[in-house]
């Protein structure tokens, strides 16, 4: 989902609702549980074969990524708006 996408879908929503985000506690049951978010920011993310999904990677906002070998700018990093 884009920003874009994220405003274009709340703009519908009563603007005084409460936000949350919704994920699966991974206990027996199963259950899905709803925190409410706190926070909103910018991010870095890169993919994580580990846990098969993106993960947050801590980098300073001016700070280039190089791949050492070819150095070139990192591809596999990328900036996104974090949902906390």
């Amino acid at each position: 989902m884009t920003v874009q996408e994220l405003i274009n879908t709340l703009q519908f929503m009563d603007m005084n609702a409460e936000v949350h985000f919704a994920y699966n506690y991974g206990d027996h049951w199963r259950t899905e549980v709803a925190p409410r978010i706190s926070d909103v920011r910018e991010g870095v993310v890169e993919f994580s074969d580990y846990h098969r999904m993106d993960k947050l990677v801590t980098i300073e906002e001016d700070y280039d990524v190089y791949d050492e070998d070819t150095g070139e700018t990192e591809t596999k990093v990328r900036r996104v708006v974090v949902l906390a």
